[in-house]
């Protein structure tokens, strides 16, 4: 599975952005998908995660302000993120478990300014 994660730009802080991420299979058949990321000097961290039976979690420090969500016409998962702040500054990754082998796409940077 190819994941191509697109959206990030210099945003404001309290600012949205929507990231995209774009699975070369269909998405409904994708078991797994994530939304990951990793700032300056710090381990990457999951922040939301979305199950092809529609359940989602999301990190403690962005729940309430970032939704992921798939769209199967589009076949895209998103990552609508609001109230920005500088510490969301990070390379944003989306990933996949896909008959159990998990799949990395190419990074998006987000930069939130104060």
């Amino acid at each position: 599975v190819q994941l191509q994660a697109s959206g990030g730009g210099l945003v404001q802080a309290g600012g949205s952005l929507r990231l995209s991420c774009a699975p070369s299979r269909n998405i409904a058949s994708v078991d797994f998908m994530a939304w990951y990321r990793q700032g300056p000097g710090q381990q990457r961290e999951v922040l939301a995660t979305s199950t092809s039976a529609g359940v989602t979690r999301y990190a403690d420090n962005v729940e309430g302000r970032f939704t992921i969500s798939r769209d199967v016409t589009q076949n895209t998962l998103y990552l609508q993120m609001n109230a920005l702040k500088p510490e969301d500054t990070a390379v944003y990754t989306c990933g996949a478990l896909y008959h159990r082998v998990p799949y990395w796409g190419q990074g998006t940077q987000v930069t939130v300014s104060s």
